[in-house]
Order: C-alpha cells, then structure tokens, then sequence
C-alpha cells in the first residue's frame, strides 16, 4: 500500500510510523488510558485489511481515532487528536521567511523566474515579491479553504495570483479609454480635462495606463482607434494657425501641406511618447505595464484614414524597435500588439493591405503583432470585434440597458486553472473514471473561482479611483460598492485548462490529432466548457472557459505529476505538458495545419484562446509569411508567431549574424563569434521547420529542405 501525505506527495506505507505516533500519545496519559501492544496491532490489522493501493494519510488518523474511542481509550483519543492538531499548527505556521530571505540574497530562483519581465534583483522590484510572498502564504494557509490549498499544492489545480490575493483588486480589463479622453480624468488628485491635440492625448493614455497597471495585477488592453479624433484635431489647429499666419498669401493647397507635414510630426512624436513612456515607466509592482494596444481598422469609423496613419506609424516604430544601453535597437517587451484583418487589408486587393504588409514586416522581424481575423471573430462573438484583455482572455458579449453591445471598461475578476494530464494520467485509459474524476476536479474549480468573487464582493470604488471613480471602468461615488459589476456577465471568471494533447495520450494512447484523439479532445473540451455554462447560468455570473497561455504553469504541473507518477512517455517526459488545445512542439505539422486543427478548439474556449507556430527568419521571404497572416483571416480567429531570428546575447544585437572572411559567425556590433552566444537563422527559402546542424559543416545551418 502507497500513502498519500498532505503535500500530493506519494510514499511507501510504513506501519511503524503508526505504531510510534500511538505511543507518543501513549506517553502523556496514565497506564490504564494506554493502548495494549495487542489494540496498536489490531488498529494496524484492520488498517491493512482494507487492502487499498493508495490511502490518504488523513485517513489513517481516522481510523485510529475511531478505534481508540471503540476500545474505550478516550483521553488516549483526545490526546491523540490533540497531537493531530499541533502538528497541523506546525505546517500552518509561517512559511515565507526563507523565501523572503532568498529572494534578498538572489537565490529563490522559482519567484525570480516566475515573470520574465520584471528584474528581480532591483530593491523596487523586490519589496513587491516580497509582499507577494507574504500574499501566498497567507493565502495558502487562511485566505483559502484548506482543500483548494490542497488542491493547488498537489497540482490538481493551479490558483493564479495568490501573490495579488491579499489585496481587493483583479485580474485583467479593457480600459474604457474612449470615456476617459472624452470625458477627461482625475489622477493623484489632479483634474485632467479632455485634450486638444494628438501628441497630449498620447501622453494622457500612457499616464492612464501606468495607473491602471499600478492597481491590478493582470494585463490591460487601449483600442488605440480613440485617438483618430485628437489627430484630426491637431490638423485642423495647424491648419487654422497657418492660415491666420500667412493670410491670404498662400493657396490652401499649400496651407494644407504644411498642416500635414506639422501634423506627421506630431505623428511620429505622439507615437514615439506612448513606445518609449511604456518602456521606461515603471509600476507599483516592479515591471513595465503589461499592456497590449489594439489595432483595428474599423470601416465605420468616421477618423479611420487618422487611425490608419496612427497604426502604420506604431508598426514602423516596433519595426525600428527601441535603443538598449549599448545602443542596439531590440525588441520591447511591451507595449504588445494585437492587429485585425479585415476585408479591406487581408492582403486580397484591400485598400489598407499596405498597413498589413508593413505587420508582416514587423512580425518577421520583431515577433509582434499578434494577429486577429475579424471575419472569424464576428462568427465566434455575435458580429462584434474587440480586443482580447491583455492576458489574452476574452470578454463574453454584453449588452447595457439600451441594448448597445459593450467591450470597454469590463474586466476579468480571476483565473484558475485546471491540470487536465494529471486526470488521465491516474484513470489510466479508464473512460469511467476519467469523467466522475473530471467532475469532482471541476467542482473545485468553481469553488476555487468564487473564492475569487467573494474576495471582491463589498469592495468600495476607493481602493482604485482611477478604475472605480474616474473612468477606467465606472465613475461610481466615492465609497460606493463596486459589486453590481461583478454580476450579469458584466466581468468574467476563467477556467483555465492545460495539457489537452497529454491527458488525450494518456487515454488514448495517441495524440489529439489524430481521429481517435481528436475525438476524444474534443469531448473533454465539450464537457469543460457545459461546466462553466452551467455555472454562468446557475449563478448569473461570467464564467468562461480560458484556452490560458501559461508558460510557467505548464511546467509546474508536469513537474509535481513526474515527482508523483514517475517518468511517463509523451507524457512526464517532456519536462513541460502544452498549453491549452495546443499541438505538441514535437509533432511534425506545418503553419496552415497546424492552424486549421486548433481553430476548432478556440470555438470552444470562448473565454479565450490563441494559436501559434513557431516560424524561421522569414525577413527575406516575406511572399510566405503574407501568405500565412492571409490563411489567418481566412480560418483562424486569433494567431501569433514566434519567429526565430538572428540575435547576440553579448550586446543584444537583433540583425543578421554574418559569416566573417575566416568563415566563423561574428556579431557585425560587438564581433562576438562564440556561437553559444548568438541565435543564428539562416533563411531565404519558405521552409517551415526546425533547424538542424549539416553534419561535416560545422559552421552552416540547413534546412530539411533544398536550401542550406
């Protein structure tokens, strides 16, 4: 028999650990009270006469409390329950004084690790993981019931942000950007009306966005289709005070070319100030804002040739990328992009596929933007197009009291994720067992989600004023309750899922791209998204099933499931299970399959779902990238791309490595030629693949197709 202790971890059943806890308890009470030599190996009999594979080591103690009392040893029983109980005081004592303390000395590598994009050897940076030490470790052992702790420790479900839980803030939104311009705003105290120019509004949405960032934890996302407006604001003043300059002593013809150059400048500088404010602005919780900017060309939109100018000029700046501190232009982190084909620029004859081409660039180049098929997402979101928030998750749709649909100034209350291999993995191809398991996991789930909800339930408009108060996403009173926002659908709570393509190998014993796979997926997929329906409508609140793109998390699982059930194949092996629906990286398939076989599973995780492939340098092959960003718009509703591209981990070079006279890679900015230190892609075919080193060319990368 196996024991399972409280932390999921698995050990041989060894009955002296029994029989010494029993007689500890033995000690602290007189000699009639005491269990006989006879009673502890009848306890011990009946414990082994159940012949069960596995028992939890809570159960153990139950059963010896209860034969204890059934012998008639009832201080011995109490004693024992009180030795029970102290210990459990110890494993509920304080946990974070060594994680505090190796945080300080550099050396907690797990918290250090966790988010790329914050430094977690500054002092800024560290006083906020330190208070998310503190915020996971009260939540662990008060904040949550002890099973979803549990439940979170042994990897049967993760809790996102139990760093942030402490605190009454949430998860991720879509900033109501449109209504704080418009309307104007109040930040620290100070009024900020609605601006007259193009270059100010820039600068009003970078200072909204490091507040808003500064009092949530997850992403946020600006529809940057606001700002047309205050561009042709700036036209027009140009325009009035050159007129009123020059009189009549210059044709409006030119008095128009020289608005326009004044408002191109003011372009490009308004731009520049929202890239370069959201790199070098640094939040409350030691990182860059996490936002992404949505680029939608709408055909409605009365400013949509303003909006086009301002989309190309913040592709052409991504595409130049930002100066480091040697002075070698990279690639930021943030702001992320997020770019909509339509019908006028799918790259079919459109007005604006110029703008897409100038994407297309960036995205060889620079890995951004993302892509979304407005065709398909008017099909998935009842004919609406909107940004998804910035952790990628999607806003159900919803109608206000005029019956007009609304996107903006909604937000997601929280995330927890569901560990979909560690399932299969014990129903072992057991169909029965897999589904009754899956259920009773789902139901921890939700538990787990309205552990969220009730966390911001009675929260006042006062712990962030820039969301609650002005604008962001209410303009409630000071002190009132943000509650009815947290109801009706208004703001979602996702259920995140991992590992589809292992638990499917795991029960099947083939991948889920296959028709025996597939159709098993597809049922699991099913029954995930009917539970959070069922939950929407047995609650009324915004439950969503979450395709989540948690790097982090799909190591975590297959971590803590291999130190549980041992090395497994296609399973545990990897040392990492896939994201969400996704394909495994391992498997042989290209761009426009790969594409085409996940669309179906972001049907059903409407929540949110995104796709990727991972592509070579394409920078001298753009014909085949184009030809990838069209087979989007025609089938899938959200993409991205990680190309792999030429890079030097000396100076941050982002170029092309070159081939020196001696024939030996060298950074053509340092001169770097140790090859460990450089990423190098050698590309001018549309192949597809990995790359592989030519046997006997030590030096030439090739292709497994005819170029090398």
């Amino acid at each position: 028999m196996q024991v399972v202790k409280r932390d999921g971890t698995i050990t041989d059943y060894d009955r002296s650990k029994i029989v010494v806890a029993i007689q500890k308890a033995n000690n602290e009470v007189e000699e009639p009270e005491r269990a006989s030599e006879k009673e502890i190996e009848s306890i011990l009999e009946y414990i082994e006469g159940k012949k069960r594979k596995r028992m939890l080591v809570e159960d153990i103690q139950d059963v010896i409390e209860d034969k204890l009392m059934e012998y008639g040893h009832y201080q011995l029983a109490r004693t024992y329950i009180i030795y029970r109980y102290s210990r459990a005081l110890v494993r509920k004592a304080n946990t974070t004084d060594e994680s505090i303390l190796s945080l300080i000395r550099n050396s907690n590598k797990d918290v250090m690790e966790e988010n790329s994009n914050k430094n977690a050897i500054a002092a800024s940076t560290q006083r906020d993981l330190i208070a998310g030490e503190v915020s996971k470790d009260l939540t662990r052992r008060i904040l949550l019931p002890e099973k979803i702790s549990k439940a979170h420790d042994e990897g049967v479900l993760h809790f996102h942000d139990a760093d942030y839980f402490l605190q009454p803030i949430f998860n991720c939104c879509l900033i109501d950007i449109g209504n704080m311009l418009d309307n104007g705003t109040v930040m620290n105290g100070k009024l900020i009306e609605s601006p007259k120019s193009f270059q100010v509004a820039c600068t009003i949405v970078t200072q909204i966005i490091a507040a808003v960032a500064s009092s949530q934890y997850g992403g946020q996302s600006v529809d940057i289709h606001h700002l047309g407006k205050y561009l042709r604001r700036s036209y027009e003043k140009f325009k009035a005070h050159i007129a009123e300059t020059v009189g009549s002593d210059v044709s409006e013809e030119v008095i128009d070319k020289l608005a326009r150059a004044r408002t191109e400048d003011e372009l490009r500088s308004g731009v520049q100030t929202i890239q370069y404010q959201i790199n070098t602005l640094m939040t409350t919780n030691g990182q860059s804002p996490f936002v992404t900017l949505f680029l939608n060309l709408d055909k409605d939109d009365p400013y949509i040739e303003e909006n086009a100018m301002i989309i190309e000029e913040i592709l052409r700046q991504r595409l130049e990328g930002i100066k480091n501190e040697q002075g070698v232009y990279i690639t930021p982190a943030f702001p992320k992009l997020v770019y909509v084909l339509d019908e006028h620029n799918c790259l079919k004859g459109g007005k604006y596929d110029y703008i897409t081409k100038l994407a297309v660039k960036c995205s060889a180049k620079r890995m951004y933007p993302d892509y979304i098929s407005a065709k398909k997402m008017r099909e998935n979101y009842e004919g609406n197009v909107f940004s998804p928030m910035g952790c990628r998750s999607f806003l159900s749709p919803w109608k206000d009291e005029n019956g007009n649909y609304k996107f903006e100034g909604r937000f997601n209350q929280g995330v927890v994720s569901i560990n979909l291999p560690q399932i299969g993995i014990i129903a072992k191809g057991d169909e029965k067992i897999f589904w009754e398991l899956l259920d009773e996991r789902l139901q921890l789930c939700y538990e787990a989600l309205m552990c969220r909800h009730r966390a911001l339930q009675g929260v006042s408009s006062d712990v962030s004023p820039v969301h609650w108060q002005y604008g962001a996403i209410a303009r409630l009173k000071k002190g009132e309750k943000i509650d009815k926002y947290l109801y009706g659908g208004y703001s979602t709570l996702s259920l995140g899922y991992i590992g589809l393509y292992e638990v499917t190998v795991a029960m099947t014993g083939e991948s889920h791209t296959t028709e025996k796979g597939k159709d098993f997926a597809v049922r699991v997929m099913k029954r995930l998204r009917a539970a959070t329906d069922k939950w929407k409508a047995d609650t009324g609140l915004g439950f969503a099933l979450y395709g989540t793109p948690a790097e982090s998390l799909c190591y975590r699982f297959a971590k803590i499931d291999k130190k549980k059930f041992g090395t497994i194949k296609d399973i545990t092996d990897k040392g990492y299970y896939t994201n969400s629906y996704h394909v495994d990286v391992r498997e042989e398939i290209d761009a426009f399959s790969k594409f085409e076989f996940e669309s179906q599973f972001q049907t059903i995780s409407s929540g949110g779902a995104i796709s990727y492939v991972e592509i070579p340098n394409m920078r001298h092959n753009l014909k085949a990238l184009e030809e990838i960003v069209r087979f989007i718009y025609d089938n899938i509703q959200y993409a991205e791309f990680n190309t792999k591209s030429d890079y030097c981990h000396v100076c941050g070079f982002d170029g092309e490595i070159i081939i020196n006279k001696d024939g030996e890679w060298e950074c053509p900015m340092c001169h770097n030629k140790d090859h460990a230190k450089m990423n190098v892609t050698r590309r001018t075919c549309g192949y597809l693949g990995e790359n592989f080193w030519n046997v006997g060319k030590t030096k030439e990368i090739a292709a497994r197709v005819l170029h090398i």
